[in-house]
């Protein structure tokens, strides 16, 4: 009788035990359920606010986008540029017909200060072509041990020449309009290539009646080329189209 009273007594406190325990894995468990939900709520918080701030940030850019259309006019057509493809390159002759125009036309107002003669190298001339293009210019250097600065010919480390010595020369001759560096014009401007190629083409006779102020433009995007003031080395004609 004595062995069967011990063992009832063992059993009931092991009963007593497991009851107690219950509540408190109950309690880790729901705590557990509630950390995961809390988990996940903040997970699904982090990602609205991705969204959210990927959303602002395309508005932010579409009303950016449509207020510098505002500002500079029509908005440039969509061209089939043929470099656009996955697999398609630059059209090289392109490319020295392009810095044909630049160096015969824009070089006299504005800069690509970016652009280096090595630049051109096996991508429009030949390297003998661009160290003698490079020669033809005078290049400021210095200064030499008596302080004094000097000039040397260019050559193919050196920046293409800058139409003016500073920023008020280039207002001074140019009406107080200071004409910006191309070097990556087409980065700078909305809808890039297609506004740029429609800013050069985009010239035509003003209206009849319409007074049009000396040395300015009318163009419904901006500034143009006088075609007949270019002279192209390929055997192909100085046209709008070709250019």
């Amino acid at each position: 009788m004595a062995g069967g009273g011990l063992i009832h007594q063992l059993l009931s406190r092991k009963l007593q035990l497991h009851s107690a325990a219950r509540p408190a894995l109950t309690f880790f468990n729901s705590k557990k359920v509630d950390d995961d939900a809390g988990s996940v709520g903040i997970k699904s918080l982090r990602a609205f606010a991705v969204l959210g701030a990927g959303l602002s940030g395309f508005l932010g850019f579409a009303t950016m986008a449509s207020a510098d259309e505002a500002e500079h006019g029509l908005e440039s057509p969509s061209y089939p540029w043929p470099h656009n493809g996955i697999l398609s390159s630059y059209d090289h002759a392109s490319i020295r017909r392009g810095h044909q125009v630049y160096t015969q036309v824009c070089a006299s107002c504005h800069s690509m200060s970016l652009i280096l003669y090595r630049d051109l190298v096996g991508v429009a001339y030949t390297e003998e072509e661009s160290k003698a293009m490079a020669a033809e210019i005078e290049v400021v250097d210095g200064p030499n041990d008596e302080g004094e600065m000097f000039t040397h010919p260019g050559k193919l480390r050196d920046r293409f020449p800058q139409p003016y010595a500073n920023e008020q020369a280039a207002r001074f001759a140019n009406g107080g309009a200071y004409p910006p560096d191309l070097s990556l014009i087409t980065k700078a401007r909305h809808n890039g290539q297609n506004y740029v190629f429609a800013l050069l083409t985009g010239y035509h006779d003003p209206p009849a009646g319409v007074l049009v102020i000396p040395a300015s433009v009318s163009s419904k995007h901006g500034f143009s080329i006088n075609q007949n003031f270019l002279t192209v080395h390929d055997g192909g004609e100085g046209t709008r189209d070709f250019d």
